[in-house]
């Protein structure tokens, strides 16, 4: 589905490119959470006539959910959005003796942080290696330690570069060691095709505003087989895993707005796909020296991470934004940080590479003239901010 620029809410003259940080919620996804808010607001537990009305539109919306990401819907555990869902994830899969975790480098910080939370508690954290385009390299899962590991984490499409992995040789070496294997799925639900019991997944994260849906509301998908402590207490819904009133309302809202991404996904990768390689030929045309970081082919279709040599990536930032232009330096869960993107650090990209580097995510409201348009716009700015002694590659 591509949707009429016309429509958007955004401030005449501005041009929106960083839908990996959020993205607006469609009219129709509104519509179904307003009218959720007003005819579904009884307590899904309650026994009445009201209460059930709730209790079928949160179902009908697990189902939705489950059928569309290749789960069952007991398997869908809603939650307040990704970070709660890994948070859960991470915190139920290790409450046992202390052993290995397993990462890798550049993670988002929901996972990078709560690991350091129990690498206090005695865990050891094993960072998994990236190449230069930010692909994990398989020659390294033999050699982990798998006697002592007691979970597996890693984000399948990296939140910055875009970068999206091929898991398969590792869930298949969780499984055949019977070790817990959690996929932080933000980024990619709602962008490429995500197929939970196919992937081999233990748990997944996922969150609906990353898709056009509301935010506050997200998912923990855990396989049937699979035991998780719970971590939070206080009630039995969604299966003791996360108590207190479920979000009906917001619930019916992701299920509308993954909906709508599946009814035409292959249209929208497209139209996305078609942007992004825009602007990146039309950045490499202007604005010369132009480094693309990560992946060039396993990416998600929408994300550009983008190197301007010469240029102070915080400086740049600022600069767009006067312009119209609204990007990202990565991940807003660590905004205010000065410290580069962990996971160019990890690629192994020099400092003059990750000091200036932003993130543009281009999303379905988006149109081929904006993407003209803000080429001509980062151009200008780029030849105002750039160093000229420090250009030379």
């Amino acid at each position: 589905m591509t949707r009429n620029p016309e429509n958007s809410t955004t401030p005449i003259g501005r041009i929106y490119l960083d839908n990996n940080a959020t993205t607006r919620p469609y009219p129709e996804v509104i519509d179904s959470v307003a009218h959720h808010f007003c005819h579904s607001y009884a307590n899904p537990g309650s026994r009445h006539a009201d209460g059930q009305i709730a209790r079928k539109a949160l179902e009908e919306s697990r189902e939705t959910i489950a059928a569309i990401l290749g789960a069952d819907a007991g398997e869908v555990i809603l939650t307040s959005g990704g970070t709660e869902a890994t948070n859960m994830a991470i915190f139920g899969s290790t409450a046992t003796e202390p052993g290995v975790i397993v990462l890798t480098a550049g993670e988002h910080p929901a996972t990078l942080e709560s690991c350091r939370v129990l690498e206090k508690r005695g865990f050891e954290l094993s960072f998994l290696h990236v190449d230069s385009t930010g692909r994990l390299v398989p020659d390294q899962y033999e050699q982990l330690p798998w006697d002592r590991i007691r979970l597996v984490t890693l984000i399948l499409a990296h939140n910055e570069t875009g970068v999206v992995q091929d898991i398969a040789p590792l869930a298949a070496l969780c499984n055949q060691q019977h070790v817990p294997f959690h996929i932080d799925a933000v980024q990619a639900v709602g962008k490429i095709p995500v197929d939970f019991h196919a992937l081999g997944a233990t748990t997944l994260a996922l969150a609906a505003h990353k898709f056009h849906g509301p935010r506050g509301i997200g998912a923990l998908l855990l396989r049937q087989d699979a035991n998780l402590a719970a971590t939070q207490f206080g009630g039995h819904q969604e299966s003791g895993q996360r108590p207190g009133t479920e979000m009906v309302a917001l619930a019916v809202g992701m299920a509308r707005a993954l909906e709508l991404w599946n009814e035409n996904y292959f249209e929208r990768i497209e139209h996305v796909r078609t942007l992004r390689d825009r602007l990146e030929t039309g950045l490499i045309q202007q604005c010369d020296p132009v480094v693309v970081n990560g992946h060039l082919e396993h990416r998600l279709p929408n994300t550009l991470n983008v190197a301007f040599p010469g240029a102070d990536g915080e400086a740049l930032l600022v600069a767009l934004d006067l312009e119209g232009i609204a990007c990202s330096l990565g991940s807003t869960c660590a905004s205010g940080s000065s410290e580069p993107a962990p996971v160019l650090v990890a690629m192994g990209c020099p400092p003059e590479i990750y000091q200036s580097s932003v993130r543009f995510s281009a999303g379905a409201e988006n149109s081929v003239e904006e993407i003209d348009d803000a080429i001509c716009r980062i151009a200008r700015v780029i030849s105002k901010v750039r160093r000229p002694a420090n250009t030379a590659m």
